[in-house]
């Protein structure tokens, strides 16, 4: 609209993108358009895409921080569907990252690009998830083509775990705000000559190879002569797993670890030869930041009891309708005739499309509850005072998003009246995170971690450490391991690649891990324990 200088102006705009369809988009309903014409669109793109530059900072992936909106010059090695509105890309600049960083969960069939070059690269590439408007042009990338990505976000990984506090995530958003896009460079563009040339010289002294790597690379073992193999056999088994921090370290046999005081840190290599507990869902606990206690996840009975409780109250008309949610009454037609309320939480007054609506409900059960998360972004379950609406029992989630069930610690939360919510209603784009609703809801989050034990053993020793994660180990969240079954197959074939079941110790991986060791006091007795930290399963176990 800016262009519009005068009445009776018009004109035809197109998509800048190099390789995408050639539409006009048209200020006026009659134009023409002609062969000739497209040629000179196409033209004119490949010549932009070496001589213009979107406004906004190119840097590379060892320069990024959380938070950073940035350009990007790399090259696609890999590509895959995530579901219909994200697509992931693999890229590389041949520069590391400095921050560990989040690996998409995708089906490896599902990954588009050359196995042992992503392999090869699995630690120097990043995963830039792509959104809305950029998923297509995303889709008919070619693995080995060289890009521009412009505005990409850097973000900090949603997680409490402070094992977790350097994680990064990378996001290009959609819409076109900024520049945000993916430029296809030609061959001939001068980034490209210049990072073709450095991506060259990174590939013959990359770390990943193995026959390149020093001694202290791989830990220097030579004075383990009781080992389960070789020196030479161990730097000939890449590790099952992936260090992602503190790389300077060298390694430290078993038997040196046990013998020494605690606290301290260690950069051990070992094979699982045993975990607990053996049927995995059983690992999924509720862990409290605050006071630091853990407790088993709820079953469904327990919610769909408190639920039949709080509907045998009818819902408080006082309390319908207010200034910042919408309600809506209906009565059921079975025998007892149960009322159900539903409040929309509005935004400037305005109900929001489903998949950014909030929405409060009593009276209903499970079933119905259920039905609801599948087409609107949040529901919290509540029951009708005389004054306010306010959560049930702490027994129950306090909010249910997609089929994640959000609970709080009951020793540590002291609830608040639902009218707390108004104030993030009133926000400029209210998110629903579950943490600010747990926030102003004076709730205290649990958070889904796995807990399990590991015995440890390289010949020198075994120990018992504990794996305390949230989604790094196994690049899975564990709070929706409970609900997907493809996550929970995922995590099956894992532990399965980490100790095959029935297989003898010697043809076991190698496990690279970091453990800390640490006292605990149990009345006059100090025990020490052990606990795998910035540790994550290689890309191509499963």
């Amino acid at each position: 609209m800016q262009g519009i200088t005068s009445a009776g102006f018009a004109s035809l705009t197109f998509d800048g993108t190099v390789g995408t369809p050639v539409i006009p988009r048209a200020s006026s309903k009659v134009y023409t358009f002609i062969d000739e014409e497209q040629k000179t669109v196409e033209e004119l793109r490949i010549w932009a895409a070496s001589n213009l530059s979107v406004s906004g900072p190119e840097a590379k992936l060892s320069d990024v921080k959380p938070m950073m909106f940035f350009n990007l010059t790399c090259q696609l090695v890999g590509k895959a569907k995530v579901d219909r509105s994200s697509f992931l890309l693999k890229v590389w600049d041949g520069t590391k990252c400095p921050y560990p960083t989040w690996k998409v969960p995708v089906e490896a069939k599902e990954l588009e690009g050359d196995k042992e070059v992503l392999h090869h690269l699995r630690n120097l590439t990043v995963d830039v998830l792509v959104y809305d408007n950029h998923v297509q042009l995303a889709k008919s990338l070619k693995t080995g083509s060289f890009l521009r990505i412009y505005s990409i976000h850097t973000k900090q990984a949603s997680a409490k775990n402070e094992d977790l506090s350097s994680h990064i995530e990378f996001h290009l958003h959609g819409g076109t705000c900024y520049g945000r896009g993916i430029g296809i460079l030609p061959e001939n563009n001068p980034d490209v000559e210049k990072l073709k040339t450095f991506l060259e010289c990174v590939e013959l002294t990359d770390s990943q190879n193995v026959e390149s790597m020093s001694s202290l690379e791989l830990g220097d073992t030579s004075d383990n002569d009781t080992d389960l193999e070789s020196p030479l056999q161990r730097c000939q088994q890449l590790s099952a797993t992936v260090l992602t921090d503190h790389q300077d370290m060298s390694n430290t046999i078993l038997k040196t670890v046990l013998n020494s005081r605690a606290p301290q840190q260690y950069r051990i290599r070992a094979k699982l030869r045993s975990f607990q507990p053996e049927k995995l869902y059983q690992s999924v606990k509720l862990h409290c930041s605050k006071c630091n206690t853990l407790q088993e996840v709820p079953n469904g009975d327990a919610f769909d009891f408190i639920l039949q409780g709080c509907a045998a109250t009818a819902p408080n008309s006082e309390l319908q309708s207010m200034s910042w949610y919408e309600s809506v009454i209906w009565t059921t037609q079975e025998e007892k005739q149960r009322k159900i309320a539903i409040h929309f939480v509005k935004h400037y007054e305005m109900l929001q499309r489903p998949e950014n609506t909030l929405l409060m409900i009593e009276g209903g059960t499970l079933k119905e509850i259920w039905k609801l998360t599948r087409r609107f972004k949040c529901v919290i379950p509540v029951k009708s005072t005389e004054d306010d609406l306010e959560l049930l029992d702490l027994s129950a989630p306090f909010l249910l998003q997609g089929n994640i069930k959000y609970y709080g610690c009951k020793q540590c939360s002291t609830p608040k009246t639902i009218k707390n919510l108004s104030s993030l209603a009133e926000k400029r784009e209210p998110s629903w995170e579950p943490t600010e609703i747990a926030q102003v809801l004076g709730i205290e989050p649990l958070q889904y971690v796995f807990v399990m034990t590991f015995t440890l053993v390289d010949g020198t020793g075994a120990l018992n450490a504990y794996l305390f994660d949230y989604e790094k180990f196994f690049q899975i969240p564990a709070s929706e391991i409970l609900t997907n079954s493809f996550l929970q197959q995922k995590m099956e074939m894992t532990m399965n690649t980490l100790s095959p079941p029935g297989r003898k110790l010697d043809d076991l991986p190698w496990l690279e891990c970091f453990i800390r060791s640490y006292n605990v006091a149990d009345g006059m007795k100090h025990q020490v324990y052990y606990q795998i930290f910035d540790t994550t399963v290689a890309e191509d176990v499963v």
